[in-house]
């Protein structure tokens, strides 16, 4: 393999590790355990954290050995090197790169708080936290898994404690939900986190791409049910496609024509369905169109006991508790037509894609990462390093077995199944969807197989599957490989018979993710085999492929069992149907951050202001600065204010019980921007004079401001999911989305602060208080 420069790096530093491990061999245990003090006496001293790396991947190298019995092969070393040098290194599976972390883990983990290892489920990171755990904790550091164990509750975790560890092992939601939580808090003592240092992403292309374009979403206030959802579906339902509404080439999208605005205009008996009078009519009417047209029962979510449930599309798990935002999962339940859930505001929300882009450092792992390497440089700026195997790759790759129908390529691929079984040989059977994976076990039990279905409920259950997938004879039915974090081990006598057999019966959106599957067979020099069974009506050909293949298909009806040539004109319709789709994905994601950046910008805006209320001991400045603001907003407003409108803004914002000649108010501007300030000192001062503790006032003052500020944030998050959804079809009038998004988006935040300044007013001055007798004050914010 030609290296380069960054390589070559690379290859000495990694030379230099494994020269040094003998040094720390030499070492009793006790003195190795010393080691971590003295390594952080040099950070302390002032040496760079790199200048460390030798002498503390060395040293972890030789406690993974004394502590696990584990040795990390040269190859290992070389990823974790890669690492430290922001790449995301592509390992096969089974190369070891739950091992390879441990040492920038506990490089990092030498600075303190702040460093994390992202997992892809709650179960890996347990099990990880608790294996790897041994290691670090042998050598000084602390280490905390940063979510519950299946079936413990999570509120009862010390989240505190769990924080303040030097390395913690989490999930991606579970960081990001505490992210979001983290900024919702009172006061400084009630934050947990301690900045974000140094990550490494386990399946780094999953959580940077697959999952790039979901938001974690904190909800909390209902929102008022809306009635449109019905007659919205009911609607759409009327529609005809091609003519009301077209779909993109990749049916990721959908909007309505020129014809359909007018045909509905009709049906509801309204005009001007795009003005503002019919806003929210119209984005209900957007909302059943996707709904009907790209949601996919079986595919993105099913019905199960009257509930509408989403799946995971990468495995075709169940997402317990997840629902889809701004009005989305209630369209879909008006067309499944079950009861319709409670909608709820959004009080805030992240994307992966900004939520790793806080970070410091990053890095990450993962078994295929090569085929996106441009687009993790652009937008995370990490390179990719392929990490060569331990040992050589002998795994057998064969070409595609294509058919006209999902029929005939269904009964082929049980044929090899059959063959593969009466030989001895495992067999690891993927499916492109959770339906599918159900037809084809049901498929094995008419053929008389035992088989496994990966469709667990809990991650373990699903690890120790994934376990005996290698014995002899094992049959495994899964919707995806990708992030199941456990090694397949061939048993006695697999080897001999040929190694593990995976079979596709489809290829997926992505050659990373058929690549994940491959690389199931062939682990550390196994022998194995790979061979993906497709058809002319697989997903990906129907959504992506030209007319031409459709026509073909119909045309060909009375030969659907035929197979197709593997050199005939059809061999690349995939590849290329894959690549048109990653063009297309790829695109969707740089919009996604674009709508992000937008979000970012306001939300780290929110949160600066926030910190600086909690980190503030004395809330006079700022309260005089919100009391002088909310009055020159009140006069911008009211250019020639009345002495009914100035009332009117003190009986709402400043005392409900004002009593006073309003003739003292004079109808001038000079009097009313001096008047209204001391109207509300005036009543804050009356305010304060209730307490009798002032560390009561001061946590008053500030709850009160960061009361307000949440409230207007939860409107504003809320709006601005709204207006994506509105602002999408804009295109269809020749204007930018995105541009037109941005524009709104900034009006929308200015008129947020306006309203903020006023709410503040409000909650310092309205609020009631009730002292209790053990001295504990209840507030009632209005």
């Amino acid at each position: 393999m030609r290296l380069t420069p960054a390589g070559m790096k690379y290859r000495r530093i990694t030379k230099r590790v494994m020269k040094r491990i003998p040094y720390y061999a030499a070492m009793s245990d006790t003195q190795l355990q010393a080691q971590t003090v003295a390594l952080r006496d040099r950070l302390a001293n002032g040496m760079p954290l790199r200048s460390l790396l030798v002498d503390a991947y060395a040293l972890v190298a030789e406690a993974d050995h004394r502590v696990l019995g584990m040795t990390p092969f040269e190859v290992q070393v070389l990823g974790a090197v890669a690492m430290e040098y922001n790449n995301i290194i592509e390992m096969k599976t089974g190369e070891g790169k739950t091992l390879t972390a441990t040492m920038p883990m506990y490089l990092h983990g030498l600075t303190g708080p702040g460093n994390f290892l992202i997992t892809a489920n709650g179960y890996l990171a347990n099990r990880d936290a608790e294996q790897m755990g041994k290691v670090y904790r042998w050598l000084g550091l602390s280490v905390a898994a940063g979510v519950a164990e299946s079936g413990d509750n999570d509120d009862n975790r010390d989240k505190k404690a769990i924080y303040a560890a030097d390395i913690v092992y989490t999930t991606n939601s579970g960081l990001g939900f505490d992210y979001l939580f983290d900024n919702l808090a009172a006061t400084k003592a009630e934050q947990y986190l301690h900045g974000f240092h140094f990550a490494i992403l386990d399946e780094a292309d999953a959580i940077l791409l697959d999952d790039a374009e979901t938001p974690l979403i904190v909800s909390g206030v209902p929102r008022v049910q809306s009635n449109l959802y019905g007659t919205s579906d009911k609607m759409i339902k009327l529609l005809e496609e091609d003519v009301d509404y077209e779909q993109s080439e990749d049916k990721k999208n959908v909007w309505f024509t020129e014809d359909g605005i007018a045909h509905m205009e009709t049906f509801l008996g309204v005009k001007g369905l795009l003005t503002p009078q019919w806003a929210d009519l119209y984005r209900h009417l957007l909302l059943a169109l996707r709904a009907n047209v790209l949601m996919t029962a079986g595919r993105s979510y099913l019905v199960d006991d009257g509930e509408v449930k989403l799946l995971d599309r990468a495995n075709g798990r169940e997402l317990p508790g997840m629902k889809m935002q701004a009005g989305m999962h209630q369209a879909v339940e008006a067309k499944e037509h079950v009861a319709l859930s409670q909608e709820q505001r959004s009080m805030a929300s992240v994307t992966y894609q900004n939520l790793f882009r806080m970070f410091d450092q990053i890095a990450g792992m993962t078994g295929t990462a090569k085929t996106d390497a441009d687009e993790f440089l652009e937008i995370y700026h990490l390179a990719v390093f392929a990490v060569p195997t331990n040992k050589p790759n002998v795994r057998r790759d064969e070409r595609d077995r294509m058919y006209i129908t999902n029929q005939a390529k269904l009964q082929a691929s049980l044929k090899m199944v059959h063959e593969a079984h009466d030989a001895g040989r495992p067999i690891l059977i993927e499916t492109g969807s959770l339906s599918l994976s159900n037809l084809y076990s049901r498929l094995l039990l008419r053929e008389h197989l035992a088989h496994n279905l990966l469709n667990a409920r809990s991650s373990a259950k699903e690890a120790r599957i994934v376990a005996e997938a290698g014995q002899p004879g094992a049959i495994t039915v899964a919707t995806s490989m990708a992030g199941r974090g456990t090694d397949i081990r061939l048993g006695e006598g697999v080897a001999e018979k040929g190694g593990l057999l995976v079979l596709g019966t489809e290829r997926m959106d992505n050659p990373r993710v058929d690549n994940q599957l491959r690389g199931r067979a062939g682990r550390q020099g196994d022998p194995g085999e790979s061979i993906f069974y497709t058809s002319l009506e697989d997903t990906i050909v129907q959504e992506q492929a030209p007319q031409r293949i459709a026509r073909y298909r119909v045309k060909h009806a009375d030969r659907q069992q035929q197979r197709l040539s593997a050199h005939g004109r059809f061999r690349h319709v995939i590849d290329r149907a894959q690549r048109k789709l990653q063009a297309s994905q790829r695109n969707a994601r740089f919009e996604t951050l674009q709508y992000g950046e937008v979000f970012r910008i306001q939300r780290d805006s929110v949160y600066e202001a926030r910190d600086q209320i909690m980190a503030q001991d004395d809330l006079t400045n700022l309260i005089n600065i919100i009391f002088k603001k909310a009055t020159t907003n009140f006069l911008d407003a009211h250019p020639h204010e009345t002495t009914g409108q100035v009332l009117d803004y003190v009986f709402r914002y400043i005392d409900a019980d004002f009593d006073t000649d309003p003739m003292a108010i004079r109808r001038t501007r000079h009097n009313v921007a001096s008047v209204l300030p001391q109207l509300m000192r005036d009543r804050l001062a009356n305010q304060h004079a209730q307490f009798k503790a002032e560390d009561q006032w001061h946590y008053f003052l500030r709850l009160a401001l960061l009361k307000a500020i949440d409230n207007a944030w939860i409107e504003q998050v809320d709006n601005l999911q709204s207006l994506r959804t509105i602002t999408a079809n804009r295109n269809l009038a020749s204007h930018n989305p995105i541009y037109e998004y941005q524009a709104e988006a900034q009006r929308s935040f200015g008129q947020m602060k306006e309203v903020l300044y006023d709410k503040c007013v409000e909650n310092l001055l309205q609020s009631n208080f009730t002292f209790m007798k053990d001295g504990k004050m209840h507030v009632d914010f209005p």
